[in-house]
């Protein structure tokens, strides 16, 4: 069996911890080195890495880790009864909401973190 874990560069641990446990939830489970910290939601693991602003996260090329606010194809979904109450404690940890929508399969809201990693809060309507 393959287990999912999610792997975050942040460029502030203390901040991002603070963040993913106060906005979203996640429980902490261990610290791993002093540079990691290892978080859980009900079912997936977060790892979060603290990486400096500059350096380069492949070998080969010449992208460079940059905390401004970014897009990427892979994102989180948080899954959540109440999208405002999490919306509300995201903005209040220095997250971003960029907006939503919502219709009768529920509704869903654009975030980002403090280092610019998006990722969508969403309360499914199950019929």
């Amino acid at each position: 069996m393959i287990k999912i874990s999610v792997s975050i560069d942040v460029s502030n641990l203390n901040q991002a911890e603070t963040f993913y446990i106060e906005a979203l939830g996640c429980k902490k489970l261990r610290d791993q080195g002093s540079n990691m910290a290892v978080l859980s939601t009900e079912n997936c693991d977060i790892y979060l890495q603290e990486k400096e602003s500059g350096t380069k996260p492949l070998v080969s090329g010449e992208v460079v880790r940059d905390y401004k606010r970014h897009w990427t194809p892979v994102h989180l979904d948080f899954l959540t009864e109440n999208v405002d109450d999490v919306v509300k404690k995201v903005v209040r940890f220095g997250g971003l909401h960029e907006g939503g929508e919502s219709g009768d399969w529920g509704s869903i809201a654009h975030c980002a973190d403090p280092f610019g990693n998006g990722f969508c809060v969403i309360n499914e309507q199950h019929t």
